[in-house]
């Protein structure tokens, strides 16, 4: 098997076994072609899995810090690299993982960018209410907020997966996990406003489970046109260009737990395999509760003005 060939098997097993969202995808591409790159110049005759020893890794490494690339796209490509050789050890095309020996550059963990709680309420009452795509737009923001979804998971749900009478949705996560996340009242309202505006196109509504949102020509959104949405909004509200769809799903964590939800819950709704993965969260609300306490606190305020 050449490398070409291995990769898009790879690529294929991501998609279809492990589910992996289409940002995922691209991503590994995007590492790959990097890879295949630096190869092309240095390596000759053909490239095979097996052929790639530790010193070509080790090489590629070493390429990618002397380009300064930051040390968490070093990081998210070595991973690329690790997972792809498990692979071609399942298939039987390598012997072993020759880049599980490679080191990880050590990155320091961003805390999360999250709105508050007006920002979400600007967010929220920006799409217009008198037009289906408005309507919409807002069920959208709702969902994401109420549910705290993947933007993978959101474009994903289908009219089967709403339990309207509970307020609970069927939601596919990562690895094909399943959980079930609950729908807020004000969500529940935006959806069913939608819905009695929403028209499928007659091949979409033939389907056994069409998809909820729908794009105007009445097929189902991609992930990229619900991002499109987000940055037409943050320009009508002058927010923060750092906030993406999935920081409605950060805003989701951190406002449940500045509510006093406890880490547990939030890792059950988030659907988290790692409780470590939610504690991130925990620091963001420790942090806004210092940066709160610097600001209201006399003696902290007499420290700061030191």
């Amino acid at each position: 098997m050449d490398l070409l060939g291995a990769i898009d098997g790879f690529l294929r097993y991501l998609k279809i076994e492990r589910n992996a969202s289409e940002f995922t995808l691209k991503s590994y591409a995007e590492d790959f072609r990097s890879f295949q790159d630096y190869l092309e110049d240095r390596v000759t005759g053909a490239v095979t899995p097996a052929s790639l020893q530790i010193n070509e890794l080790r090489g590629y490494v070493a390429y990618l810090h002397e380009c300064s690339y930051a040390k968490t796209t070093i990081a998210r490509r070595l991973a690329c690299l690790r997972s792809f050789f498990k692979y071609c050890q399942r298939e039987g095309w390598v012997p072993s993982n020759p880049a599980k020996v490679l080191r990880t550059p050590k990155t320091g963990r961003q805390l999360p960018h999250f709105l508050t709680t007006d920002q979400v309420g600007q967010l929220l009452e920006a799409p217009p209410a008198n037009t289906v795509e408005g309507l919409r737009d807002r069920a959208i923001f709702e969902t994401l907020y109420s549910a705290g979804l993947r933007v993978a998971e959101l474009v994903g749900l289908g009219m089967q997966d709403w339990d309207q009478e509970a307020d609970i949705v069927r939601v596919l996560g990562k690895g094909k996990k399943e959980r079930v996340a609950p729908i807020g009242s004000y969500a529940s309202k935006a959806l069913h406003a939608y819905l009695a505006v929403r028209k499928p196109s007659p091949k979409v509504a033939a389907t056994t489970n069409p998809p909820i949102f729908l794009n105007r020509l009445g097929t189902g959104l991609t992930t990229r046109s619900v991002g499109r949405m987000v940055e037409k909004y943050l320009k009508l509200t002058g927010l923060s260009k750092l906030t993406t769809p999935h920081t409605l799903r950060h805003t989701f964590a951190t406002h449940l737990l500045d509510g006093g939800a406890d880490l547990r819950s939030v890792q059950e709704l988030l659907g988290h395999k790692s409780l470590t993965t939610t504690q991130i969260y925990t620091h963001v609300s420790t942090r806004r509760l210092r940066e709160t306490y610097e600001k209201a606190h006399p003696h902290a305020q007499a420290k700061l003005a030191k």
